[in-house]
């Protein structure tokens, strides 16, 4: 007789590469680095914050080298001219939807001027960093919803265990026409001389039409777009219209040029999900390393860094590459479905993979 049992779930993502992960498997396994959610469940309202920490202190009086690569400039960020221009964060990295950047920045502000009375004045400005991607198909983006309240919530709760998938920025978020996200990895690799670095990953999924999916190399997509039409969800016929965020972070010493060359790398991962930056999606990277920071004040003496020599890169841009496809994966397996504005639902992956062999 046939089993009537329901098919097993999948107990584990696949992983991606040869490289060694580190401990958590998350960007917070770079030091010093944390991540904080707040997380917007009522109904229509679907949607969020997620703030990056790239450490424990003031970004503004310690700021740290960065760089941002623009895939596909179909976005609505802050921060990247400046970004571009002096290769340097100042604010801690803040993640929402299209409609809310402008509130998140304005709470970055004025939480650089309570710590910083003289920002505007006697100092310089500060410069806010907030990445977005449109969440309107659960979320009413159209409420602004947000609230810096909501900001300062998630910075104020950064810590190195967090919560990945449909949480924070990532709650109304979809990605190949499922419930997408929040994901996280990381990879370590040998430094000369003895030791490890460590490259961390995390994105904000919400990208890629469904019949391009790639899981760990097996193509996926048509299998999937076949599944649910089958339970009623009709095939998306309308070109990309999604984006994703890409932050790595790095404990390497690398200076913002070569920040820029480590941030390219992660397209490569990117590229292995079934990504071809179309049209429509804003595709950002952003690098950032936590070797060392860079003084506010002229007072300071800039630091003395060795930066890591240019022909040393390949094992860092590996694990940019790898680890960005993890987290995508990450992102996709630890998303739970959720059904938001009018009603409209996106399934979770993990929900629909029994019903699929990966082996064919």
């Amino acid at each position: 007789m046939p089993s009537t049992s329901s098919p097993a779930q999948p107990t584990a993502p696949p992983f991606i590469g040869t490289l060694l992960q580190g401990e958590r498997n998350t960007i917070a396994d770079v030091p010093g680095v944390t991540v904080g959610h707040s997380t917007l469940d009522d109904g229509g309202i679907q949607t969020g914050v997620t703030v990056i920490r790239p450490h424990q202190g003031d970004p503004f009086r310690d700021k740290v080298p960065a760089a941002a690569v623009v895939l596909n400039g179909f976005g609505k960020s802050v921060g990247l001219v400046q970004l571009a221009e002096l290769g340097v964060l100042e604010t801690p990295i803040a993640l929402t939807n299209t409609f809310s950047v402008g509130t998140v920045a304005t709470a970055q502000i004025r939480q650089c001027a309570a710590a910083n009375p003289e920002t505007g004045r006697s100092l310089p400005t500060v410069n806010p960093l907030v990445f977005e991607c449109n969440d309107g198909f659960l979320n009413d983006i159209q409420r602004l919803a947000v609230s810096e309240a909501d900001y300062l919530r998630a910075h104020d709760g950064a810590a190195a265990d967090f919560a990945q998938g449909s949480v924070g920025a990532g709650r109304g978020m979809s990605s190949f026409q499922l419930k997408g996200g929040i994901g996280s990895a990381s990879r370590r690799v040998s430094a000369r001389g003895g030791g490890l670095h460590t490259v961390g990953t995390l994105v904000l999924a919400n990208y890629g039409r469904q019949p391009q999916l790639l899981l760990a190399g097996h193509s996926i997509g048509e299998r999937l777009a076949q599944l649910q039409a089958v339970r009623g969800v009709p095939a998306s016929t309308e070109p990309e219209k999604g984006s994703i965020i890409i932050v790595v972070a790095t404990d390497a010493p690398l200076d913002a040029r070569q920040l820029g060359r480590l941030a390219l790398r992660a397209g490569a991962g990117l590229a292995r999900t079934g990504s071809v930056y179309g049209h429509g999606s804003g595709d950002i990277v952003l690098a950032f390393s936590t070797a060392y920071t860079v003084p506010g004040s002229v007072e300071r003496p800039m630091p003395a860094v060795a930066m890591l020599h240019d022909g040393l890169l390949d094992g860092l841009f590996q694990a940019a590459a790898d680890s960005t496809e993890q987290a995508i994966i990450h992102a996709l397996w630890q998303a739970t479905a959720v059904t938001g504005r009018d009603g409209n639902h996106r399934a979770s992956l993990r929900d629909l993979l029994p019903a699929l062999s990966l082996s064919s």
